[in-house]
């Protein structure tokens, strides 16, 4: 670290050429396409793996809203499209009380329908078949630095990886954690800690954390969890840390793509590309607001002792202000030394040219020697 603040500082107390510019941004940019291409990849890789782990369950479960045909063999009398109700209950004909169908699949409801018609005697041997026509009960909703946010029906069993790629994959600005929160008092959900995320229950709420490199890189199928309706996905963006001051070489906003380590003062130095020539290190202040009182704080750094091991790096949060200032007098200073040097050069050129051409012209002016 220390020896790419050297380098900054030493590049800045010389003259800046056009030629040198030039690279510089070229560099930017090549650098901006390089992040363009990572998320691309990741995106990519998201395509590739999103069917690679299959769900564990087989079908998906009725629901409240949805409309199912029931087609009972040789019986037309009793097949029919039905709706189910906000109650999750159907009814059907000659049978007196209503079936429970929210929460079973279309398999178990076959079942459940041939028993009751067996007991009522209308249908000694029935053959009774079930699907889902009108699928609203299902939805699964992913938001956040997604690229195109959006809420699905679950028409077959999905898993986390497929929700992602058919919201096209994450976006430039994605954190590296992705939040599953969902009901626990649906029958159908497996609990969390058959999952690799961690969980906080309330009121039969739970959420489910699981970290984007886990999900694409270890190959385990419990970090590509199953994914149920009701579900809603968040894919948070990263924090930005804002470095600002003449002592910084390239000031902006960064965000934070933090595994596991909370960014530092150093390292955000680096993503600034260093202090400035004229920096004043160890005059440094991080601005940060405090939750309590929703004020804005001054927290002292000694960038220059951080770097010489004198004083503990201080770890940075998001929203932070890193200001580094800029000596005003040193900066004048070089400014005034550079001018001077270049007007000295232009004069020692000037002054080299005329003794040059003035001898020419004196030889030139006199008259030839006597014979």
């Amino acid at each position: 670290m220390s020896v790419t603040v050297r380098r900054a500082q030493d590049w800045a107390c010389k003259p800046v050429s056009i030629g040198f510019l030039l690279a510089f941004l070229c560099l930017q940019a090549a650098y901006g396409q390089a992040q363009e291409e990572t998320t691309q990849q990741t995106n990519d890789r998201i395509q590739q793996l999103s069917h690679a782990a299959k769900p564990v369950i087989t079908d998906i479960p009725i629901g409240a809203g949805d409309v199912i045909h029931i087609d009972v063999f040789d019986v037309p009398e009793l097949s029919r499209d039905v709706r189910v109700s906000s109650s999750g209950n159907i009814a059907l004909p000659l049978v007196h009380e209503r079936i429970r169908v929210a929460g079973v699949t279309p398999f178990q409801l076959e079942q459940t329908i041939q028993e009751k018609l067996i007991e009522t005697g209308l249908v000694s041997h029935p053959q009774v078949s079930v699907f889902v026509k009108e699928q609203t009960s299902q939805p699964v909703t992913i938001l956040g630095a997604v690229a195109h946010p959006m809420t699905m029906q679950l028409l077959r069993p999905t898993n986390l990886l497929e929700v992602l790629a058919n919201a096209g994959g994450i976006a430039d600005s994605a954190g590296t954690v992705i939040l599953v929160t969902r009901k626990t008092q649906q029958e159908f959900v497996k609990p969390v800690a058959e999952t690799s995320g961690s969980s906080d229950s309330d009121s039969g709420v739970q959420t489910i954390r699981i970290q984007l490199q886990d999900l694409l890189d270890t190959g385990n199928a419990s970090f590509n969890i199953q994914i149920f309706g009701g579900d809603l996905i968040e894919v948070p963006k990263a924090g930005i840390i804002y470095v600002l001051g003449g002592g910084a070489t390239q000031p902006g906003g960064y965000p934070i793509q933090s595994h596991g380590e909370p960014p530092t003062v150093l390292k955000v130095v680096a993503l600034a590309r260093g202090l400035s020539g004229f920096a004043k290190a160890n005059d440094a202040v991080i601005y940060r607001v405090n939750p309590k009182t929703g004020e804005r704080e001054a927290i002292p750094v000694h960038i220059k002792k951080i770097e010489k091991d004198t004083s503990e790096d201080v770890a940075m949060k998001s929203n932070d202000i890193l200001y580094i200032p800029d000596s005003l007098a040193k900066k004048v200073a070089v400014r005034a030394l550079e001018a001077a040097v270049s007007i000295g050069s232009g004069l020692l050129i000037y002054r080299s040219t005329l003794s040059s051409g003035g001898g020419n012209n004196n030889n030139n002016n006199n008259p030839p020697p006597p014979q």
